[in-house]
Formats: C-alpha cells, structure tokens, sequence
C-alpha cells in the first residue's frame, strides 16, 4: 500500500497532465508548458516539502563535476536525498583515462540519471548521445538551463507573474544570458541583454529566442535598464577564461552594476546574480547587500527547481 506520502506525490504528477521531458541538455527541450508545470510543481514542493519525501526512493543520480560547484552539486545531492533517493559523485575531467562514451555507458548501467557540470557543451552532448537515462545539463559552456528555471521561479514569486516583465541582463553575453533569453523569453518576460562591443550573446542561440520571445541586444546598458523588473548580472570571467581577465576587466567596466547603474531601472525592479560574485568588479557591494537582493532566492530555489526537474524526469 503506498504510503501518504508517496500518494500525495503521485496525485501531484498525475496533475501534470501531459508526457514528461527524458532529459535536459538545453533549455529548450522543456517545453513552456513543460516550464509552466515545472515552476507549479516547485512552488508546491517548496511549501509542502514533507509530501514528497519518498517520491524517488530507491533512485539514484550519477553527479558529474567536472567545475568546482557550491550550489549546483549541493543543491542537486540535497534535491534527490529529500526526495529519498541518493547520488554518487565524481569530480574531475570526464575525458580523462577513458572516452566520454564509455564514462557514459558506464552510468547508464549504474544509476538512473546523470547530472553534468562541464567546460565544454559538447561533453554533455555526448554523454546523452551515449545513455538511456535522463541526462541534465548542470552548466556548460552554453547554457545554464537549471539556473534559469530557479531565476524565473524567482521573478514569480517576487512580482505574481512573468509575462509582461522586462529582465535585463548586464555584462557578458554568456551561458547565462542565454538560458534567460530562451527559458524566460518562452514565458514573456522581454530579456534585454547589454554587453560591450565584441561580447554579445551567440548569434544562433540569440535568433533562436527570437523564435520563441521578445529579445533586445544591446551595446547601451541604459536600453537594457530603461522600464526593467530585474537587472541581472555575471562575473566577467568565467572558469576557463583566466586568461583573458585583463582584457575583460577594462571592457567590462563600465557595465558595473552599482548604485547608479542599478537607479536606471524601474523603482521596485530587483537585483539578480547567480553567483558567486566577484564584488567590486561586476557589482558592489551596496547593490548586492541592498533588500531590493533576490540573489539568495534564487540560491535557494535552486534546491526547489531543481526537485521539481528530478521528479519530472525520473518519477
């Protein structure tokens, strides 16, 4: 006899009412409704966490890190333990002693989905070309699916709705930015991207978001900020791109989100880092201890998306 507990969230997914997603690699293979029923799902999970506490016993995630990670590793090994399953972890490169195809089919045999941190996109490309379970993109060099479903979940809870909002991100055109341009924009929310000469968002994943949404790229952060809900910013320099810190540095600042910067948006507008933050470069401390800060939000929904994502996929 199911217990509860175990009822409650099958009652849950049932709700769902429609087939679920294998796996994430990019943002858009969850569909917007997909996206939709996701954020209902975390927002349920996140104030009643106890009813879904035996929802994927028995399951188990292979977590795959090949970037240092406070939030991504801990909030994903703390979404399938409350859930009641468990993950094993290595951290390293994936394309050491062996080829990614045999690491993948390894897995495959072993756990019932793959978590993935990687450099390089085509890594986590390979790993679900090679596997039967759901792989997830926990960050690549392309995208950040799981940091945007916690961003908008984030811009939900804060403002009651997406649609009709206005997001501009201000910095490098990176993983990020894309993950806002093509989750967020699929939701309504017009992302306004603002990035010096030379450091814009990629053209194939920026026109693909076009598709899909409402997109400004800009070279002018006041563009960006001019009626903006949300004001979102990066480090400079991602892991991987020491090298071109200097030259970064100078380019990038002026696109500082400080005080100032920060007043070109709308009064009520909120602060967004997805951090860590490297403060004193991308934003100051003024902006990002102000109470107008959401940054711990999204820290914290990354543990809700994120159990809402691993019930999708492995219920």
């Amino acid at each position: 006899m199911a217990t509860p507990v175990l009822a409650d969230s099958v009652v849950a997914m049932n709700t769902l009412a429609a087939p679920a997603p294998r796996r994430l690699i990019s943002d858009l293979d969850l569909s917007a409704a997909s996206v939709e029923r996701l954020l209902d799902l975390a927002g349920r999970m996140k104030r009643t966490p106890l009813r879904y506490a035996q929802s994927l016993a028995g399951r188990y995630l292979s977590l795959l890190f090949e970037k240092p990670s406070l939030r991504t590793r801990l909030t994903f090994e703390l979404a399938i333990k409350q859930l009641g399953g468990d993950a094993v972890n290595y951290a390293g490169p994936i394309n050491g002693r062996e080829p990614v195809r045999d690491v993948a089919r390894n897995l495959d045999r072993w756990t019932h989905g793959i978590v993935a941190r990687v450099f390089s996109h085509s890594t986590v490309e390979e790993i679900a070309k090679w596997t039967h379970v759901p792989v997830i993109n926990a960050l690549s060099d392309l995208y950040h699916p799981c940091q945007a479903l916690a961003d908008v979940q984030t811009l939900e809870e804060r403002f009651g709705k997406l649609s009709g909002l206005k997001l501009a991100f201000i910095g490098d055109g990176n993983n990020v930015a894309h993950s806002l341009m093509l989750t967020a924009g699929r939701l309504g929310v017009h992302v306004a991207v603002a990035t010096p000469k030379g450091y814009e968002p990629n053209a194939d994943v920026t026109e693909e978001a076009r598709e899909h949404g409402r997109i400004t790229i800009t070279n002018d952060p006041a563009e960006a900020l001019d009626g903006a809900h949300a004001v979102y910013t990066d480090v400079w320099a991602s892991m991987g791109q020491e090298s071109e810190a200097a030259q970064r540095m100078a380019a990038f600042a002026p696109y500082q989100v400080n005080e100032e910067m920060f007043s070109k948006a709308r009064p009520d507008a909120v602060f967004m880092h997805c951090l860590p933050a490297h403060r004193g470069e991308e934003v100051t401390d003024a902006v990002i201890e102000s109470p107008r800060s959401v940054v711990f939000d999204q820290a914290e929904n990354r543990l809700h998306a994120q159990k809402a994502l691993l019930l999708m996929l492995l219920s």
